[in-house]
């Protein structure tokens, strides 16, 4: 075993370095994807399931060795399934990742206190609000299917748009920068969901749950019923009392490229 791995390191040359720093470049980025998601945990499982094959191997216990096999190769079909969602996420990133993409969560910043003020308007008057900010997925395809704004973001623009009667407050606002680029959007509803016990099965959360399963944008709700506001990540709506914690958690997620 170990003589053919020094034959093989013997004979390595430059391409087959960088061959290996592709795959392990491809590795790290699914896994930065699937962070913080059940997915992650799976991923751990699998991992432990290749490490025992690869024991049994050395160990030379055949039969483990054989039905570990036999499972592996369905387990590849497995993973296709399991991971869809993660694997149509990572390629949608490759292709939308863009250097502008900074500059626009630098100018985000800059306009995140506006977005806070909205917040607590709109909570307050209990009015339902869905906001989805861009992070590095773009969000262009579910913008085309709203109404163009195209507009400096603002407090007063936030509240106009999801005032009650206008005719766009029903669908989702969608943010790039310190953009409001379209309003009325409509987003993805999930194909299973599990909302945690205090959160009631609305559209708009099903929308945020859906829209952060198929990008990595964050999405924030303003429950209409309660005025509760929560935090859309990865697929998962965590509640913000405090608004000064939902600001941090925001720009820390944003951040986080």
């Amino acid at each position: 075993m170990w003589s053919e791995i020094w034959n093989i390191l013997r004979h390595a040359q430059l391409v087959d370095a960088l061959d290996v720093l592709l795959i392990a470049f491809i590795i790290y980025y699914f896994l930065l994807l699937i962070k913080e998601t059940r997915a992650y945990q799976l991923a751990w499982g699998l991992s432990l399931v290749a490490a025992i094959f690869f024991i049994t191997r050395l160990a030379r216990l055949t039969v483990s060795n054989r039905l570990l096999e036999t499972f592996i190769n369905y387990l590849i079909i497995a993973v296709i399934v399991l991971f869809q969602g993660e694997i149509r996420r990572f390629l949608t990133g490759l292709g939308s990742r863009t250097f502008r993409k900074p500059f626009r969560l630098r100018s985000f910043r800059e306009k995140v206190d506006d977005v806070c003020l909205a917040l607590d308007y709109l909570s307050q008057k209990r009015i339902g609000a869905l906001i989805a900010i861009e992070r590095e997925i773009s969000l262009s395809p579910y913008a085309d299917r709203g109404q163009k704004v195209d507009a400096l973001l603002s407090k007063d623009l936030l509240v106009s748009i999801f005032f009650p009667r206008s005719p766009l407050h029903d669908g989702a606002v969608v943010i790039q920068g310190s953009k409001i680029v379209a309003a009325g959007c409509l987003l993805p509803l999930p194909a299973a969901h599990n909302l945690a016990e205090g959160f009631q099965t609305r559209t708009r959360h099903l929308a945020a749950i859906g829209l952060t399963q198929e990008t990595d944008a964050a999405v924030i709700v303003v429950s209409e019923e309660s005025g509760d506001v929560s935090l859309g990540i990865k697929g998962n709506l965590t509640k913000f009392e405090d608004r000064d914690i939902l600001k941090e958690r925001l720009l820390e997620y944003l951040g986080s490229l």
